[in-house]
């Protein structure tokens, strides 16, 4: 059965062909969805349109006890169910009344029943015994070839919802659809705010990432690059924006998330650029394996993200995974005083250093890698089997030298790497050296568990290329420069 998108659904057509493909399977009995997903990112707003699109049932949490949930749930179905409200007065008999939305089946329409439970991170909150009570249900509706119901839980909480999915959990076996509802990527991104020019899209990218809800919570968007400091001051660092402390109601929303101070401080000392473990903990004075379960829980949260060298096995490094939190760690908490107190303009532009450096910069590494990663087959003539970072030891300098781009070829595991390409990617012009630089990297990488042979190189610049890197280029094949057009597809 065909069901087409609305028409006020952004893209997210991967997502809305799955769910709609597993709700209109009308075999017997009931079956789990999981849907999650960062805030912001449209989950509930899909499964709204889904909900109409098969006459089923949403039904969106609150934080309430669970005899108030109870009374709630029961209104909702009583209503959907045109019988008025239900008495419910444990999970198994608000189980029992969801399947029952599987005898309304609506003339005309084939698929088995949908009812969606958003929010579910609220309800487990308080009855703890929430999946072993839907296990349960599962099992006795497969058994009793029960009507086929289809039950949605979709939550923002990362760590509780990807939990349901691990093997410890009671609903290990019965989840019949995973839906991770991701943020945009740089090109969705910019066309979903009207942007056509790449310097302009990778800034607006930078602050607000892929994230839909912020276009409209920013209340305009920027008309062109001269235009950008004005939305920025406006739209997300102004006190009455609903950006401004969109970051900290994040993180005070992940229900995993308790001891606000030490996850600030963390998160404070990774925009600052402390990125291995040891820094870290030194940044917020603890010691290293006092931050260890702190970083645990950000990584699962989503809040962090962890990266394993590329080559060698060394201590990870971390990174901010939400841009907007990003940016506001880096950019409004040093001077958030002056933010409030309506000196936006002055302490924006006293923090463009920081802002070039520890948003841009990253950001604009973080695209290169993605294209590479996808455009690997068309760049050096073979798939790329995973893009990542290096650090290399330096033995003339007594230093590592980084490497923001490497390149892994088909073969590469554990034990053996196969270095397909080794990168550059910068804000500034890139030149001769820059080259040179990452040929004088590929030599000293090369070893017994390390294979480099005739590597391609990668210069991504924002900005351009000198001329004789330009030149020196045309007569290698092994090079590749790549310009912010390439990155946006222009």
């Amino acid at each position: 059965m065909v069901i087409n998108p609305p028409a006020d659904l952004y893209d997210r057509v991967s997502e809305w062909s799955s769910l709609v493909s597993w709700a209109t399977d009308d075999r017997p009995g009931l079956q789990v969805a999981v849907v999650w997903g960062r805030r912001r990112q449209g989950k509930s707003y899909l499964l709204r349109r889904l909900c109409a699109a098969t006459q089923g049932m949403y039904y969106q949490a609150v934080q309430r006890t669970a005899p108030q949930s109870l009374s709630e749930l029961g209104a909702r179905v009583g209503s959907h169910l045109g019988v008025g409200r239900l008495a419910l007065n444990d999970w198994d008999e608000a189980l029992g009344a969801l399947a029952q939305v599987g005898a309304r089946r609506t003339v005309g329409y084939g698929g088995a029943a949908v009812a969606v439970v958003d929010e579910f991170p609220y309800l487990h909150r308080e009855a703890a015994e929430l999946p072993s009570v839907i296990q349960r249900a599962v099992d006795r509706s497969v058994d009793e070839q029960g009507p086929p119901v289809r039950i949605i839980l979709c939550g923002s909480a990362l760590s509780l919802m990807t939990d349901l999915l691990t093997p410890r959990s009671p609903l290990h076996g019965r989840i019949t659809l995973q839906l991770l509802v991701k943020p945009f990527d740089h090109l969705t991104a910019a066309a979903f705010w009207g942007i056509s020019d790449p310097q302009l899209a990778l800034r607006v990218f930078a602050v607000a990432g892929g994230t839909p809800a912020y276009r409209d919570l920013a209340r305009s968007r920027p008309n062109a690059s001269d235009d950008f400091d004005r939305w920025v001051v406006d739209g997300v660092l102004a006190p009455t924006s609903a950006l401004f402390r969109d970051d900290e109601l994040l993180l005070a929303e992940d229900l995993e998330i308790t001891n606000h101070t030490i996850y600030q401080g963390i998160l404070s000392a990774v925009a600052e650029g402390e990125c291995t473990q040891s820094k870290i903990a030194a940044a917020v004075g603890r010691k290293i394996n006092a931050v260890q379960f702190s970083l645990e829980n950000l990584v699962r949260a989503g809040f962090l993200t962890k990266h394993e060298d590329a080559i060698r096995q060394r201590r990870p490094v971390y990174s901010i995974s939400d841009p907007l939190i990003r940016f506001h760690q880096a950019i409004r908490d040093p001077d958030a005083a002056r933010f409030e107190d309506g000196e936006g303009p002055a302490a924006w532009q006293d923090a463009a250093n920081r802002f070039r450096s520890a948003i841009l910069g990253p950001t604009w590494e973080d695209l290169v890698r993605e294209h590479v990663r996808h455009c690997g087959q068309d760049l050096f003539g073979d798939a790329v089997k995973a893009v990542g970072r290096a650090a290399v030891p330096n033995p003339e300098r007594r230093s590592e030298e980084e490497v923001v781009v490497v390149a892994l070829g088909m073969g590469s595991g554990p034990k053996r790497k196969i270095v397909q390409a080794l990168g550059e990617a910068k804000l500034r012009e890139l030149g001769a050296r820059d080259l040179q630089r990452l040929e004088g990297i590929a030599r000293r990488l090369a070893g017994p568990n390390v294979r480099v042979r005739q590597p391609h190189y990668v210069l991504a610049s924002a900005s351009g290329f000198s001329k004789d890197l330009v030149r020196s280029s045309r007569a290698r094949r092994d090079v590749q420069l790549v310009r912010i057009d390439d990155v946006y597809g222009r």
